[in-house]
This record gives structure tokens, C-alpha cells and sequence, in this order.
């Protein structure tokens, strides 16, 4: 009996086992099917460039693209996760696969087809020339000879202001920033996607600015993805649906006022399969070829570090010793200036100086242009300052009571006091935090980057815009970066213990 208890249970359990395995099978077939009806795709975007992409009110994304997108979606079947990414990101984050679309106005190049896979074109568009009202030697894109021109990185914009001889040319992070630039008068012209520059005219604040008619190229925006999506396909089947049944129409009509143009199935060097070089060596030929310019990059690092931290200095110092100075009001004033800087980040007083200074200036009817190293500095120095007065403020009253009192029995003045026996002291305790500053400002000049400035990280930037390869040029800049704060901090180290009697001895 026991045995066929046995047996039966074994039985029993084989039976359950089965039930249970196809129950499973038949789950996982039904969600399969129910992934395949609701799948979710990461779709990035950069919402600063409308009419296509922008935040409306209530800070939501909306646009010509994010309607098309959102409508191709529905009509094949899947949802769309939005993440908003810089222009000059996108590409590196579709190579990573960390999203898996991106519609964000990018221009189908042969370029960038051999890194990534384009839908088929959704809009036509080109490039155009915008200048001030006032300028009349700015006819042609030829006349734009020695002159600055202000464009947004990793666009084609970009890439058509290099072929202008003797140009300077300026990139920022953004459309917006750059047509502000040329607002502000610090350049001659923007190069920039017509009809964005055309609505940033007609429907925002820039004021005093036009567009040259004729347009200097044909271009035609994808939807870009990981090279060889199996995506691709189902945004592709989207798009004709959205095309064909009116859709598309509908909203262009609603962006542009206009009827829509005929747009191509396909461009001739679309699905190319090539890809660009990989592997380690192909990774160290990326960086060997490019490392001088990341040195010349930090070249400039360091001089706008020292230049700020020399300023930042003497002027910490004197705020330092206000803040303990015996009158009130003046001693609230040092105390204000210290919050105000450490209490708002560093890009927003860079963005202050240099954008918002100039457009006050112009509405108050003078005109003030910043030079970009000029506001660098000042931005950078005014910030450390706030910092550097605090370690000044600490380290004087660090300094014991008696000190002061010995001094003055001695028939020594209060700046006697100060500059003979206080402040010697004071700053041996003050290298160490000092040094931490000045390798925390090394760090941050990074941030200068968004005003078009060309220090060790805008170089990374500009090179990757160029060739995508984001890793290997972004851990070169990072080894550069490691090397100057360690070189730093061995320079600091030295000092201290050559100000330190004991030790030196």
C-alpha cells in the first residue's frame, strides 16, 4: 500500500508538473503577445528647438515632432517613454542603446548613417542665415568670410560654418542660446535650421533679428536608431500609416500653416550597413589621433583656472576680512555677497554674466558685450571668492585670542597685528582648503563650456560631435582632468610643507 502510495504521489506530481509547465507556456505566450501590442520605446529628444521641439505651458513637451511621433505610435501600435537629452548626447545614447529611438530635427548625413539607422524622412528643411537687422554686408553664405558665427554643436550647421574661410566660429548647447548670442551682438550670424529660426523670430523675443531668403542647403530630418534596430521597422510602418492617411497633413498644417512637401521613400546612402572602426585598437587610434587637442584644451583649462583663482583670491581675502569687520552694515554686505554666490550654481552666474548683463544693458539703451574669456574669468572669480573668503574668515579666527593680545602689548596696530602675526599663521591653515578650492575650480571651468568657450571639456565635446566615439574621447578627457588635479595636489602638498617650519626642518 505504501508503495502505491508512492507511486501514485509520483504520479499525481508529474500530472501537477505538466499542468503548471503549460499553463506557463501558454502565460508567456499571451504576454508575449500583450508586450508586442503595448511596447514601450524610449524615444529621446532635445526640447529646445521649437517649433519641433519645446516645453509649452506647464512644462510639457510639445512640437511638430512630438505630435508626429506620438501619432506615429498609435498607429503602430506601441508607447512612446519621452527622455530629453542635449543635441550632442542623442547620438551617443542611441550607440549605447540607452534609448531606442530619437526624433529631434536630425538631419540624415552620410555620417551619421554609418553609426546610426534612420527612419525614412519625415521633414524637409535647410539651412539659413540669420543676422541683425542693421547689417548690410551679410548678403551670401560667401560674405560670411572672417566673420563670427555663432552655431549649436553637433548640427549641420556646425559642420557647414567650417567650410567659411577665416571664421570664428562659437557652438553652443542650444539654438536659442546661439540666436541670443548674435541678439546680444557678440557675433555677426547664426547658422541654423530655417524653420526654427524663423519661428524663434516670429512667435519669442528675439528682437531686431532676420533671415537671408536664400536657404544653403536641401536637408531631410529621420528618425534615428541604434545602427540596425529591429525597431526600425515598426517606426517605419508607422510613419507611411501617418503619411498616407492624412495624419502627417494635419499636422503640419498645425505647426506651418502650409500644406506639406513631398518627401523621398528614402536618400540614396540610407540603410548602409558600414560601421565605423571598433575595438581596442580601433579605440586607441581614436585616441591617440585626437589627444593633442585635448592637451591644447587643457592648456586653456589651466589658464582660466589660475587666472580665476588669482582673482578669486584677493578678492576672497578682502571679503574675508570684511566679514569681521566690527561695522554692521558692512559685515551683512560681505555676508550677503558669500550667499548669494554659494547659494546659486556657478551656470547660472555664468548664464547671468554673459547672456542676461548684455540683454539688460541693451534695453536700458547702451550696448556692453562680454568677452567670452573676460566672462569666464569674471564668473569663475567671483564665484571662487565667495568660497575662498569663508577659508580666509575661518582661518584668521583660528587663531588664538592671546595672539592678538601679545601683539598689541607690543605696541603692534591692528594692521601691524594682521599682517605680522595673524595672517602668517592663518594661511599654513588655510593651504589645505585653499588647495581643495583651487581643484574644485579646475573641475568647474568645465562649465564654461555652455557660453561657446573652448576649454579640455568643449574640445571633447566638439570631437565627438565630429566622429561619435563618446567613450573613448570622454575617458581621455577625464585622464586629463585626473592628471591636473593629482599634479595639483602634489604643487599644494609641496607648499604646505614648505610653509610649515617643522616640517621643513
Amino acid at each position: 500500500m505504501a508503495g502505491l502510495r508512492i507511486v501514485d504521489w509520483l504520479r499525481l506530481s508529474l500530472v501537477v508538473s505538466l499542468i503548471c509547465l503549460l499553463l506557463v507556456l501558454g502565460g508567456c505566450s499571451f504576454n508575449n503577445d500583450v508586450g508586442r501590442e503595448g511596447k514601450t520605446l524610449r524615444v529621446a529628444n532635445e526640447p529646445a528647438f521649437p517649433p519641433f521641439e519645446f516645453k509649452g505651458e506647464g512644462g510639457k513637451s510639445q512640437g511638430f515632432s512630438i505630435d508626429l511621433m506620438n501619432a506615429i505610435a498609435q498607429a503602430a501600435k506601441f508607447k512612446v517613454e519621452w527622455q530629453s537629452i542635449p543635441f550632442d548626447g542623442i547620438i551617443p545614447g542611441l550607440q549605447a542603446q540607452t534609448v531606442d529611438a530619437a526624433i529631434s530635427s536630425i538631419t540624415i548625413t552620410e555620417e551619421r548613417e554609418k553609426t546610426v539607422s534612420f527612419s525614412h524622412p519625415y521633414f524637409k528643411a535647410g539651412l539659413a542665415i540669420a543676422i541683425r537687422n542693421n547689417n548690410k554686408d551679410i548678403t551670401t553664405f560667401e560674405s560670411l568670410k572672417n566673420k563670427k558665427i555663432a552655431v549649436e554643436i553637433g548640427t549641420t550647421g556646425s559642420k557647414k560654418a567650417k567650410e567659411i574661410p577665416g571664421a570664428q566660429i562659437r557652438t553652443f548647447d542650444s539654438a536659442p542660446v546661439a540666436l541670443q548670442e548674435l541678439v546680444n551682438g557678440n557675433v555677426d550670424a547664426v547658422i541654423n535650421d530655417a524653420p526654427a529660426t524663423l519661428y524663434a523670430i516670429n512667435t519669442g523675443n528675439l528682437k531686431g533679428i532676420k533671415v537671408i531668403t536664400k536657404l544653403l542647403t536641401e536637408e531631410y530630418y529621420g528618425i534615428a536608431t541604434p545602427k540596425n534596430s529591429p525597431n526600425l521597422k515598426l517606426i517605419n510602418d508607422g510613419l507611411d500609416k501617418v503619411l498616407q492617411n492624412g495624419t502627417y497633413a494635419q499636422i503640419y498644417q498645425k505647426w506651418f500653416k502650409g500644406q506639406p512637401p513631398a518627401l523621398p521613400l528614402k536618400l540614396p546612402f540610407q540603410n548602409d550597413t558600414r560601421a565605423t572602426n571598433s575595438g581596442i585598437l580601433g579605440s586607441i587610434g581614436v585616441i591617440l589621433r585626437y589627444f593633442p587637442i585635448l592637451l591644447q584644451g587643457a592648456l586653456v583649462t589651466l589658464q582660466l583656472t589660475i587666472f580665476s583663482v588669482v582673482l578669486g583670491l584677493i578678492g576672497g581675502s578682502l571679503i574675508g576680512i570684511i566679514r569681521l569687520s566690527h561695522i554692521t552694515p558692512v559685515r551683512w554686505l560681505a555676508r550677503a555677497y558669500v550667499d548669494f554666490f554659494r547659494g546659486t550654481p556657478l551656470i547660472v552666474q555664468i548664464f547671468m554674466i554673459y547672456f542676461g548683463l548684455p540683454a539688460i544693458a541693451q534695453e536700458l539703451g547702451f550696448p556692453l558685450n562680454f568677452n567670452r574669456l573676460a566672462a569666464a574669468v569674471v564668473a569663475l572669480s567671483l564665484n571662487s571668492a565667495a568660497y575662498i573668503a569663508e577659508i580666509v574668515r575661518a582661518g584668521i579666527q583660528s587663531i588664538e585670542v592671546g595672539q592678538s593680545e601679545a601683539a598689541q602689548s607690543l605696541g603692534l596696530s591692528s594692521t601691524e597685528t594682521m599682517r605680522y602675526v595673524i595672517f602668517p599663521q592663518a594661511i599654513r591653515r588655510m593651504l589645505p582648503p585653499l588647495g581643495n578650492e583651487f581643484i574644485s575650480l579646475l573641475k568647474d571651468t568645465s562649465l564654461v563650456a555652455i557660453i561657446g568657450f573652448e576649454e579640455l571639456f568643449r574640445q571633447g565635446q566638439l570631437i565627438v560631435a565630429e566622429n561619435y566615439r563618446a567613450f573613448e574621447i570622454y575617458a581621455s578627457v577625464a585622464l586629463v582632468y585626473l592628471c591636473l588635479t593629482l599634479l595639483s595636489s602634489q604643487v599644494f602638498s609641496r607648499l604646505e610643507t614648505w610653509m610649515n617650519p617643522v616640517k621643513r626642518s
